[in-house]
C-alpha cells in the first residue's frame, strides 16, 4: 500500500522504513510491524499501520460475490444465466469483457480465487 513511503513525503523527518515494492510479485513488502499515530504539523493526526496480506469473506454467497466487483455489474445483467458463476458458463458476458480487456484479468482472477475459497454450507 505504501503508506510509510505517503507519510515519508507528507513528514520526512519521521524517516520511516520502508522497503522498495518486490520485483517477483510488483507488490509491497510489509515493513510497518505496529501502529502509530503521528501529530500532522498543521492539525490532525495521522496513523501507519502494517498492511493487511489477505482477508476472509463472512456471509457472501458465491452467486453474490460479482455485484461487489464494481467492474462486473454492468455486464452481469447480460449474461446468458440469471446464476452464471462467471466461470465456465456459456453466454458470460463478464468473462467475454475479461477476454475483451474491458475488466483487468488480474481483478477477474481475483474474483475466482476469493470465489473458489467460498463455502456455501458455511452458511446453511
Amino acid at each position: 500500500m505504501g503508506k510509510s513511503t505517503i507519510i515519508n513525503q507528507l513528514m520526512p523527518g519521521l524517516q520511516l522504513k520502508t522497503k522498495q515494492v518486490s520485483g517477483w510479485s510488483g507488490k509491497g513488502l510489509h515493513t510497518t510491524t505496529f501502529a502509530e499515530m503521528f501529530d500532522l504539523p498543521n492539525g490532525g493526526r495521522l496513523i501507519d499501520t502494517p498492511g493487511v496480506r489477505e482477508f476472509g469473506i463472512v456471509d457472501i454467497p458465491k452467486a453474490e460475490l460479482s455485484h461487489y466487483f464494481l467492474e462486473m455489474q454492468e455486464y452481469i445483467p447480460q449474461c446468458q444465466f440469471n446464476n452464471c458463476l462467471h466461470l465456465d458458463e456459456p453466454g458470460c458476458a463478464v468473462k467475454a469483457a475479461v477476454e475483451a480487456g474491458d475488466i483487468d484479468l488480474d481483478r477477474y482472477v481475483s474474483y475466482a480465487t476469493i470465489l473458489a475459497t467460498i463455502n456455501e454450507n458455511d452458511y446453511d
